[in-house]
């Protein structure tokens, strides 16, 4: 085997890796100029409502470019099958937080302020209402589109429309409508945007059956299924409590003293989730109208934007991500079945029979992707998220708005390759995570032989079993004991 290609096979240096994933990351983080990108300075730390284009900030620019091909494997190694799990698109609040918007905005109205930015945040008009409640937006339809262009165009052999035709493409998705949604999207994307076929007439759409949404909610939303998640973690008003002492720490009352004299609201009728949702309400104008200046942005610098990053990445990390065990065990089944895939591929391809689901696109939430990407101990810091150690959070690789923003999206790429003094090697994996190489946390390479890859979850594949995982052991004991 030539150096060149064994070093494309096995990947850079652990050194350069890290560079990459320092570049990646400080485009993510608002490096890049916020006039040139079209974002407020805060918009990079949004959390899960962060919008896809600031992990991707050249999107902005051309939503349809496509920047890593010099990554992938080379050309004696040929893409047999993609597995990918897809967050929906850019979406709605949700009933709740339109409820605290209103409360919040109600608020703002009763203000007696004469200031600029009050009188502004006075005038700006109330337009969510109740009936949106997460429903995918236009913006949201847009992303999946785009999506699906650009993973075609990485992957042209595997998305062909021979294979649309035949319906040797899977398309999974959660029971929510804004995931059901972001599919048909994805599938009108690809369809008509990268493939160029026609749109169907009525006649024509009882003949594409198999390339319609298919709702499993066993898979995509695995904790509604999850007993032991849900008494534990997601009913359990204890589970928490990190989040809760947060709200009411000192960095959390800074804020809330700041914003309480900006508006001229006393203290005592602002809270924790009251500004949330006013932080928030800025991500939504953004995301949603991509409104640059909203006053609702104003309200928050950057130091306010960090806290109240902080504040979401400790809920999601306590309650999907290495809080608790049960958060990631509860998706083993759909690892598994993701390993199921791959694995078939492979059984195919040394029978020299086609592979049967060269594409498999699952939709589903940033409650889908966060436990999976825990479970295979992805972005795990050292210490654990904690109440008492904000200051260093700007170090830490758990941080939601990096990993799963609107549209984020995890794909496993199967490989064929003609190593013939090395068959044991001939297949292999990559993974990309919203569209970027991503290293393996056993190795820090981004290319694994797929067998080594089994092994190295096979704790994972072989021993964790779903049912078992999320029955409670004993139902007499209360949840703050199981925790």
């Amino acid at each position: 085997m030539s150096s060149a290609l064994y070093t494309y096979k096995k990947c850079a240096p652990k050194a350069a890796q890290i560079l990459l994933l320092s570049v990646t990351w400080f485009c993510s983080a608002g490096g890049i100029d916020s006039v040139l990108n079209g974002s407020p300075k805060i918009a990079s730390f949004f959390g899960t409502k962060t919008r896809y284009e600031e992990v991707n900030p050249f999107l902005l620019q051309d939503p349809l470019m496509v920047t890593r091909k010099h990554d992938l494997l080379p050309d004696s190694c040929t893409p047999l099958q993609i597995v990918s799990v897809i967050r929906h698109g850019t979406r709605y609040p949700t009933r709740k937080q339109i409820k605290k918007l209103k409360k919040m905005y109600s608020l703002i109205e009763d203000s007696a302020s004469s200031s600029e930015l009050v009188k502004e945040l006075q005038s700006w008009n109330m337009w969510y209402d109740d009936w949106m409640d997460g429903q995918l937006v236009k913006k949201g339809e847009e992303d999946m589109k785009n999506l699906a262009y650009r993973l075609a165009s990485l992957f042209p052999a595997l998305f062909t429309s021979d294979k649309f035709h035949k319906c040797k493409m899977s398309f999974i998705t959660s029971s929510k409508h804004r995931c059901v949604d972001s599919t048909k999207a994805f599938i009108h994307g690809l369809a008509h945007a990268y493939l160029k076929l026609p749109l169907p007439n009525e006649d024509e759409l009882e003949t594409v059956w198999c390339r319609e949404p298919v709702v499993n909610d066993t898979l995509m939303r695995f904790f509604d299924h999850c007993e032991k998640f849900v008494a534990q973690v997601e009913d359990n008003d204890t589970a928490m409590h990190e989040v809760d002492k947060f709200k009411e720490g000192p960095e959390m009352r800074r804020v809330l003293h700041k914003i309480s004299n900006l508006l001229s609201i006393p203290e005592h009728e602002l809270n924790a989730d009251l500004i949330q949702v006013a932080f928030f309400t800025c991500s939504f104008e953004l995301a949603i109208n991509n409104v640059v200046n909203s006053p609702w942005c104003r309200l928050f610098d950057e130091e306010d934007a960090k806290i109240l990053e902080y504040l979401n990445d400790l809920k999601q990390y306590w309650k999907r991500g290495y809080g608790y065990d049960i958060n990631s065990r509860s998706s083993c089944h759909l690892f598994q079945h993701i390993f199921q895939h791959l694995d078939n591929a492979v059984s195919e391809s040394k029978r020299s029979q086609q592979i049967s689901t060269p594409v498999v696109m699952q939709f589903g939430h940033a409650e889908t992707l966060l436990p999976l990407l825990a479970l295979m101990g992805l972005f795990k810091d050292e210490k654990p998220l904690m109440a008492n150690n904000f200051s260093t959070h700007l170090e830490q690789r758990f941080r939601s708005g990096r990993i799963v923003p609107y549209a984020s999206n995890l794909v496993f790429v199967l490989y064929h390759c003609d190593f013939a003094e090395n068959p044991t090697e001939e297949y292999q994996v990559q993974m990309l995570l919203n569209e970027n190489l991503l290293p393996f946390p056993h190795s820090q390479e981004s290319v694994c032989v797929f067998e080594d890859l089994k092994k190295q979850y096979s704790h994972l594949l072989n021993r964790c079993h779903v049912k078992d995982e999320c029955q409670l052991a004993n139902l007499t004991r209360t949840s703050e004991d199981e925790l």
